[in-house]
C-alpha cells in the first residue's frame, strides 16, 4: 500500500507556548500508526528546531519546513536554505502551496529549482498543485493541474520522482469552508496518477502519495482519504486543535 499521510499546515499561527502545548497533545492522543501512515507536521519556522526536539524520532512523526529557498546559500536576507532545514533535523518541506503561488508570485519554475534542491539535501518534497476557482468553473483544471506538474516535476527522473509527495488543493476550497466532494475529489487525484503513469510509467506512479488539501476537517476527512487515489491530506486550520486533528490523523486508511 501506498505511504498514507496526514500532513498539518500551521500556516502563519501559533505562539511558541500554544505550538509547545499542541504538539504535546497530539504526542498524548490515542494514535496508533501502522507501517504505511506517516503524520507530517509543517510548523512555522522559528519553531522547526523546538518541534523536533519535542518529537524525540516518535515513530510515524516528521516535521516539515513550509518553505525554502532555491539557492543553496549566499546574501538572501530572510531566507532559509534546506541544509540549514536539513541540519535542524527537518525531513519535508512544502513546495508551491497556493499562498506562496499567489502572495509571492512563486512560478511553476522556481518551484521546479526547489524541488530539486531539496531532493538534492535529502529533503522529502510536498509538491502543492490545484486550481483557483474560475478554472473549476471553466472546468479546465486539468489542463491547468498538468502544466503545473510538467513545469515543475517532469525535469526529475524516476528516482528522484519516488522521493516527491504531491498535494492536490482545489485553491477555491482553501480556507472557505468549501471541499471538493470525494468524486472530485477522487476524479482529479486519478488524473494526477495518469499524468504521472504517462511520464513515468504506471508502476511508478501507483507508489506516489497524492495528498488532498481543501478544508478537510474529522466530519469529511475518512469519506475523502477512502477514495481509491486520495493518500491523505494537507489539513489547514483542522491542524490547529488537536482533538479534530487527531481524528483525521485516524480516518487514514
Amino acid at each position: 500500500m501506498r505511504t498514507q499521510i496526514a500532513a498539518a499546515n500551521w500556516k502563519m499561527n501559533l505562539t511558541l507556548p500554544q505550538a509547545e502545548a499542541l504538539l504535546q497533545q497530539l504526542i498524548e492522543a490515542p494514535i496508533q500508526l501502522h507501517e504505511h501512515q506517516q503524520v507530517v507536521l509543517a510548523v512555522p519556522a522559528p519553531y522547526l528546531h523546538r518541534m523536533v526536539q519535542l518529537l524525540n524520532g516518535k515513530p510515524g512523526f516528521q516535521v516539515a519546513a513550509q518553505n525554502c529557498y532555491a539557492q543553496k546559500s549566499g546574501a538572501f536576507t530572510g531566507e532559509t536554505s534546506v541544509e540549514m532545514l536539513v541540519s535542524i533535523g527537518v525531513t519535508h518541506v512544502v513546495i508551491g502551496h497556493s499562498e506562496r503561488r499567489e502572495y509571492f508570485l512563486e512560478s511553476n519554475q522556481l518551484l521546479a529549482q526547489k524541488v530539486s534542491i531539496a531532493l538534492e539535501y535529502g529533503l522529502t518534497p510536498i509538491f502543492c498543485c490545484g486550481e483557483p476557482l474560475a478554472i473549476r468553473e471553466a472546468n479546465t483544471q486539468n489542463e491547468w493541474v498538468a502544466k503545473q506538474l510538467q513545469e515543475s516535476l517532469y525535469h526529475m527522473s524516476a528516482d528522484q520522482l519516488k522521493k516527491v509527495v504531491i498535494a492536490y488543493e482545489p485553491i477555491w476550497a482553501i480556507g472557505t469552508g468549501k471541499t471538493a466532494s470525494s468524486e472530485q475529489a477522487q476524479d482529479i487525484h486519478a488524473f494526477i496518477r495518469s499524468q504521472l503513469s504517462h511520464q513515468y510509467g504506471a508502476s511508478l506512479a501507483a507508489e506516489i502519495p497524492v495528498l488532498y488539501g481543501g478544508s478537510v476537517k474529522a466530519s469529511n476527512a475518512a469519506e475523502l482519504f477512502h477514495q481509491t487515489d486520495v493518500d491523505g491530506g494537507l489539513v489547514g486550520g483542522a491542524s490547529l486543535q488537536a482533538v479534530e486533528f487527531t481524528a483525521i490523523i485516524q480516518a487514514l486508511k
